[in-house]
């Protein structure tokens, strides 16, 4: 199997790097599973302060849910589908540990809600994030929660009834990006900034990222409740399966 995450420590920063470039960084189960377990190993390792989280390759942090892993889920499939979100969520939200996300490229969808699960954003101008998903005929739950509590109920609405995408000066308008810099820049950026938050001290550094969940977490468990109804819904009509069988045959014929 390939290694869909690596990982490189350097001083007390683990770099940790979503490895799926010819998919655009997509996630499938394999990739959830390996981001998990490289979550894990860097909150049991008293030697890592702070983790960055990148993608490979130069277009994308990560393109979202890979469609040729979703299109073929049937409602059974879906409901399992969330359990592996929530138990991915959950390791950002419940770590000690800062996490800065160095976007290289698009972040678009789970991408999305995961970049805003870190703690900081470093991005460059080419930089476009969003919640597309509406385009594939998924219903957005656990990015409404998100983006409400990041950016508030009327962009939250806009971006989840349209699913466009924003550039990286309306994103950074929105208070999303954290630091923008140039392109060439945002991974040493990113590897500075958690080298700052490394040394910080850790016991109020928990704190404080344990006090950040304990006031979003009404909202966190009402969007992880829900997305499974939610889903079970909408892929019981099979309009999702649909539209992204549909999208597979419009870029087979470009």
């Amino acid at each position: 199997m390939k290694n869909f995450i690596l990982t490189e420590k350097t001083g007390k920063v683990l770099c940790i790097t979503l490895n799926r470039p010819e998919k655009m960084n997509a996630w499938n189960a394999e990739m959830r599973d390996m981001l998990i377990a490289a979550l894990d190993g860097a909150e049991a390792d008293d030697g890592i302060g702070a983790i960055v989280l990148t993608g490979a390759g130069d277009k994308a942090f990560g393109a979202g849910q890979d469609l040729s892993e979703s299109k073929t889920f049937d409602a059974d499939r879906t409901e399992k589908w969330m359990g592996e979100w929530k138990a991915l969520y959950a390791r950002f939200r419940d770590g000690s540990k800062p996490i800065v996300a160095a976007l290289n490229g698009v972040a678009a969808g789970s991408a999305f809600q995961v970049a805003l699960l870190c703690d900081l954003r470093v991005a460059h101008s080419g930089v476009r994030m969003g919640q597309p998903e509406i385009l594939s005929g998924i219903p957005t739950v656990t990015g409404n929660w998100i983006m409400r509590e990041m950016i508030g109920l009327a962009r939250t609405i806009d971006l989840t009834l349209t699913g466009r995408m924003l550039g990286a000066e309306e994103a950074d308008k929105f208070g999303l990006i954290s630091r923008l810099v140039a392109e060439d820049q945002v991974l040493p950026t990113a590897l500075a900034l958690a080298e700052e938050l490394a040394e910080k001290p850790p016991v109020a550094m928990r704190l404080n990222r344990q006090r950040i969940k304990e006031v979003t977490q009404a909202g966190y468990d009402d969007a992880m409740t829900s997305g499974i109804r939610i889903q079970l819904e909408a892929y019981g009509t099979g309009e999702p399966q649909a539209m992204m069988e549909e999208f597979f045959k419009k870029r087979a014929k470009t």
